[in-house]
């Protein structure tokens, strides 16, 4: 029975089979899986983030010279030349500030990457490197338009009211609004606070418009 039993050795078991074998869908679903791109939004992000720095620049500015001038000239007319010169000057000096910084930050990257292959010996496509470098007309561009947007703020608000009180009310308060909606963006891009930022974007803004107001006043009295 022995002998038997070694010529004959037993047939594995049809659920062992099974066991052992990979079944087809498992194979499909590893040869077929999915490969997940992680795409990088960094660089997004600070272009965002300043975008919003150069929008409340932009709002700031303007809405601080609007009411620096109204304090003394109460007509809608100067007020809103005042706004328009602020939002040309501004947008100019914004471009071509951002214009140069990028510029040279340019060079420094390429002279550094001419370095690099001098030291390494690698002939790599220069030009092709330089694609991925920041670009001063785009940078400035950009800069330029993000002062505008927030220029506009205080110029549509004081643009159809005559009433002088109520042109000044309504500058401080879209101005407010607008201030409490950069804040909160920069809060969310800079992974802060919301309301403590926007409170303090708030805060800053009266502040500077106050400042403004209640000096060109003082200055104004005085007769010079």
């Amino acid at each position: 029975m022995e002998t038997t039993k070694a010529n004959n050795p037993q047939k594995p078991h049809i659920d062992d089979m099974k066991q052992i074998l990979p079944r087809n869908d498992d194979v499909e679903c590893q040869s077929h899986q999915v490969v997940q791109v992680v795409h990088d939004y960094s660089k997004r992000a600070q272009w965002l983030r300043a975008a919003v720095l150069g929008a409340n620049d932009g709002l700031l500015s303007t809405a601080s010279l609007m009411m620096g001038v109204g304090a003394v000239r109460q007509d809608a007319k100067t007020m809103i030349l005042t706004g328009i010169a602020g939002l040309v000057a501004g947008a100019c000096s914004m471009a071509i500030g951002e214009f140069v910084s990028v510029y040279s930050q340019y060079d420094i990257e390429v002279a550094q990457l001419k370095r690099e292959q001098r030291a390494t010996g690698n002939n790599s496509d220069l030009e092709a490197m330089k694609k991925k470098l920041p670009n001063p007309l785009q940078a400035a561009a950009a800069s330029a338009f993000a002062f505008a947007v927030g220029a506009v703020v205080p110029l549509l608000a004081a643009a159809f009211i005559r009433n002088y009180h109520v042109r000044v009310v309504v500058v401080v308060g879209a101005v407010s609004v607008a201030l409490l909606g950069f804040g909160a963006v920069g809060a969310v891009l800079g992974q802060a606070p919301v309301l403590r930022s926007s409170l303090r974007v708030v805060i800053g803004g009266w502040l500077a418009m106050g400042i403004t107001f209640g000096l060109t006043k003082l200055i104004g009295s005085t007769g010079l």
